[in-house]
């Protein structure tokens, strides 16, 4: 192992606040040539509010790990780096944070490999599930699918109707809807009682990255637009 690398295997990740905007990649994000400096563009026009989740799961885990730390250095310039799955790249690039799929590692194993004061999230599909991830420990949880997306073809979208059966069930666990939520959709998302939205292609997707963060922010915050409109 690389001296550099064993230095870094026993970083703690840092406690903060679960953002309320969470900007998720994927493979093919992460293959932009221009990733990096978007993605640093996304961290600074966030802040606080917005985590970025470094997700790629055909991505190898050493470009996603190298992308991470590329990531982290600029953390204190705002916003939060999170990796997705990668449990092992979370804690030596030294993330703020790690989001767990359904197959991924558990909340419960995850806890005992980076501590109680991690933040820690895990998607989830119904009621079910997000019980037993507010049982195991989990921080936040993304409900889904609330719109059909390209993603996820073949599943249709449930609506925010799914994000209150989920909260019934929840014991506090912070939620947050994922799947088609465009700024226009993020209203009832907090209506039927999300913290937030996680979203990738309303923002790699859009012509201007960095505009769309400031879109979703400013619904998310309730505070008027800075672009003048809701495109």
């Amino acid at each position: 192992m690389d001296q550099r690398a064993r230095g870094r295997t026993r970083t703690v990740l840092r406690v903060i606040a679960v953002p309320r905007l969470h900007v998720v990649t994927d493979d093919l994000v992460l293959g932009r040539t221009d990733f990096l400096p978007v993605a640093r563009a996304l961290l600074e026009a966030g802040g606080d509010a917005l985590a970025l989740h470094v997700r790629g799961p055909r991505t190898d885990g050493r470009t996603i790990y190298e992308l991470v730390h590329e990531l982290v250095t600029r953390e204190q310039s705002g916003g939060h780096v999170f990796v997705n799955d990668r449990v092992d790249v979370a804690l030596t690039a030294g993330a703020a944070g790690i989001h767990l799929g359904q197959r991924s590692l558990s909340v419960a194993g995850t806890r005992a490999l980076v501590g109680s004061t991690a933040c820690v999230g895990i998607s989830v599909h119904d009621a079910r599930e997000a019980r037993a991830a507010s049982q195991d420990g989990a921080d936040y949880a993304f409900v889904g699918t609330l719109h059909a997306t390209p993603s996820h073809e073949g599943h249709g979208g449930r609506g925010p109707e799914l994000l209150t059966e989920v909260a019934e069930l929840a014991n506090g666990l912070l939620l947050l809807g994922i799947g088609g939520v465009t700024p226009e959709r993020v209203p009832p998302v907090l209506r039927a009682g999300g913290h937030g939205v996680a979203v990738i292609r309303g923002v790699w997707g859009a012509s201007d990255p960095v505009r769309a963060v400031g879109e979703y922010l400013s619904v998310l915050e309730g505070r008027p637009s800075s672009t003048g409109d809701s495109n």
